[in-house]
């Protein structure tokens, strides 16, 4: 009798990582973007709020005034706005200011994506609001990398608070990653949410045993994607 018990207990048990992973793509690659462990990363999905990474790396090319003031707020201040608290607004000023106006900032961020090798990945607007922003996991490695190398990006990857002063008031932003401040160091984070991509996140951090790069989507929704892309990060 006490056998068949362990019997049954061992076969309704699932592994940890089974019962920790709900989205429906992810990645763990080294410091170097090779890959350590994935699932699906060549499905073609929506990639949320994640496409600001985009907007905010071709307005850094642009090499633009960054204290040129957008509607109240600097064009630098507007970058951390779109980074740390994903702010949409924020996002589709900077692409509205971009040289050349939306479509120019459209244009430069598929082209960009191209020059990375990004074949898969498409973008129609800045925000991540549209479906049809979307990519794959594997190629979103190379949005990381490249991100990496822009100094805003890793700032704001290190930032769990900025505050911003808009004329009698301080605005207070709260980064969307809610790890960053208490655990690993970040150098690049970037969250995602829209219906249609279910919750969403790419990071670049260090961790106990190196740099890891981790690309969730599609995660059952905001609350799971971060323990699950924590989870993928330190299990490899």
């Amino acid at each position: 009798m006490k056998k068949l018990l362990l019997v049954l207990l061992t076969t309704v048990v699932l592994p940890t990582f089974a019962k920790t992973i709900t989205a429906t793509s992810w990645l763990v690659a080294d410091g170097e973007g090779k890959l350590l462990q994935s699932e699906n990363i060549e499905e073609v999905r929506p990639i949320a709020s994640i496409s600001k990474l985009m907007t905010v790396m071709v307005v850094l090319d642009a090499d633009q005034n960054p204290h040129t003031d957008l509607i109240g707020v600097s064009r630098e201040q507007r970058i951390m706005m779109a980074l740390v608290k994903s702010d949409n607004n924020s996002a589709k000023l900077l692409c509205d200011y971009y040289p050349g106006g939306k479509t120019a900032c459209v244009t430069a961020m598929n082209a960009k994506a191209q020059q990375l090798g990004m074949t898969h990945t498409h973008f129609i607007e800045a925000t991540g609001l549209s479906v049809f922003n979307v990519s794959t996991a594997g190629e979103l490695v190379k949005l990381v990398t490249e991100a990496s190398k822009y100094k805003p990006i890793v700032d704001a990857a290190a930032s769990p608070i900025v505050k911003i002063r808009m004329k009698r008031r301080w605005l207070i932003l709260y980064n969307t990653n809610p790890v960053i401040g208490k655990r690993h160091n970040f150098i690049v984070s970037k969250t995602g949410y829209i219906h249609a991509s279910g919750g969403c996140i790419v990071m670049m951090l260090d961790t106990d045993v190196g740099r890891r790069i981790v690309v969730v989507l599609g995660s059952k929704n905001t609350h799971t994607r971060i323990p699950e892309a924590e989870f993928i990060a330190e299990a490899y």
